[in-house]
This record gives structure tokens, sequence and C-alpha cells, in this order.
């Protein structure tokens, strides 16, 4: 084998279409959200809007048009708003995690108190009709953005947030070591090993260069911020 089979880095990418429906205070868009152990990137393609982030540092919004590219580190609650048709395509560390577990909705506390009970106001059923499968979809974004509006209203609260959500994903913790060690990780071992080959002067993994593509394994799946086209690019 030839280094890593997966993308460069052993990132994950989806594309994304921001929901247009509208919220409580006239906006349009996704589901208000924190990644744990993953930074996140967006590529601007299409339309027009922004992401509200909030941090220990405060709030900000950063413009989104076709070209922009913005990214954060794990902890920034992050919310799309929709102003025209907003596409995306994301960027996400280790083989896609934040569309694999790693990712907490600003719920209000009282749903953030076990898995059980997270689960139970956030989970899509899969089998379901699509119209109900929206109809979840949306009413898990409205309840995370009541939960984000007192997250703004009171930043003192950030820090409780911080740990309901860190107690909330210990148990699936052995999987994303499992899945950091057999994406990035392995990718950048992968690296290293081809450096210290080509300093001996030996070439002979060239010889095995390949050539890979992948169309989606699933389409207008509802996700956390809009309808997403999914890869499955884990190597």
């Amino acid at each position: 084998m030839n280094g890593f089979p997966g993308l460069p880095g052993g990132v994950g990418v989806s594309r994304l279409c921001v929901y247009d429906w509208p919220a409580a205070d006239g906006l349009h868009g996704g589901t208000p959200h924190m990644h744990l152990a993953c930074s996140e990137g967006y590529v601007v393609t299409g339309g027009r809007g922004a992401v509200q982030t909030l941090t220990s540092s405060g709030y900000e919004e950063t413009v989104l048009e076709p070209g922009t590219i913005a990214w954060f580190t794990p902890g920034t609650i992050h919310r799309l708003v929709n102003e025209d048709d907003l596409q995306i395509t994301v960027l996400m560390q280790n083989s896609g995690l934040p569309e694999a577990g790693d990712a907490v909705l600003t719920l209000p506390p009282q749903y953030l108190t076990d898995p059980e009970t997270y689960a139970s106001v956030t989970r899509i059923p899969l089998d379901a009709p699509r119209a109900e499968q929206e109809q979840v979809a949306r009413t898990r974004r409205d309840l995370a953005l009541e939960g984000y509006r007192a997250l703004r209203a009171s930043p003192d609260s950030l820090t409780a947030f911080h740990e309901a959500a860190a107690a909330l994903v210990r148990p699936r913790l052995a999987e994303w070591r499992e899945r950091w060690q057999q994406g990035a990780s392995a990718a950048a071992q992968a690296t290293g090993d081809q450096l210290e080959r080509l300093g001996r002067g030996d070439a002979s993994h060239l010889r095995d260069a390949v050539v890979r593509a992948e169309q989606p394994a699933e389409r207008g799946k509802f996700g956390m911020c809009g309808r997403l086209d999914v890869y499955k690019l884990e190597g």
C-alpha cells in the first residue's frame, strides 16, 4: 500500500445546501452546535449567508459568499444563516467525525443530562418518510436555537455547556480514537515514512501511485445545517 488511501490528511468532505427554513428570529438556516475534537472548514461555492459563532472570546458573525474559506477550532458554537441559496463544501478533521458523532447541539440544559435524553430529541428516524425526517430536523433545530439564544444572552453559561457536552460524548471516545488512528494519524505516519525513504534515496513507493474518485454515498441527507451529499472516504 502506497501511503494513506483516504483523502489528503485524513479529512472528510460533504456538500451542504444550507436549510432555508425560517426561525423565530426571522433568519433562515441551520442548527447551532459545537464539535469537541475536530476543526471544520467551509469553502463557499454558491449563494450568500453567514456563520454566527460563539466562543469564550465572544460572539462573531462571518459573511459567507462564493470564494470565502472559513474555519474554526473545537469549542466553537456555530450557526449557519442562509440569505440566498447558500451552498458550501465542508471539510472536516478526522475522516468526517463531525458528521459521525463529534457534535453536540445547543439544546436547553434539561436535554443534555444523559445520552438517552439527548438522543430522544435529536435522532432522525432513517426509515421514516422524508416529510417526517424533515419535521424532526426542524423541531430539533428550533430547540437548539432556544438553547443558543440563552447561551448568547449569558456567556457565563458556556462553561456549563462545555462540561455537559463533554459528558455526553465520553462513552464514544474509544470509537473516536480508533477513527483518528486509522485516519489522520495514519496519514501523518505515511508522510513520515515517505520522507524517511526519500532521505535514504529510496523512491520505490512512487511506483505504487494510484488515482481514486468517489460519488456521494448518500444525497440529500438531513444534517444539522442543511441537506447533505455525503461521501465514504475514511480510507
